[in-house]
């Protein structure tokens, strides 16, 4: 993912291609097209990609894309930059 990209937007391509790819008769399971989106993250998703991957025995797409959506709007609403910043938003959105 671009940097400068809006996480929404990467979410909305993603989503795009899996249909795409659901229209010619490719399926993808849902766990796997879920770590498929926590890869093509950014590096500054990596401590929030560990917390969801390590932090539950199954993730479901939707879970994940509301999780990072959450952390999407805790970030623009309170302008985190720092790194400890984002990981204290990773714990907030984990635990909703």
């Amino acid at each position: 993912m671009n940097e400068c990209e809006l996480l929404r937007d990467q979410i909305s391509q993603f989503i795009t291609l899996s249909n795409d790819l659901k229209n010619v008769g490719v399926h993808i399971d849902d766990e796997y097209q879920t770590m498929l989106l926590l890869c093509s993250l950014s590096h500054s998703y990596k401590s929030f990609r560990e917390t969801l991957i390590y932090g539950k025995d199954k993730l479901s797409f939707e879970d994940v894309k509301g999780h990072l959506l959450s952390r999407d709007k805790v970030d623009s609403e309170f302008g985190l930059d720092s790194k400890a910043d984002r990981q204290a938003s990773v714990l907030v959105a984990s635990k909703k």
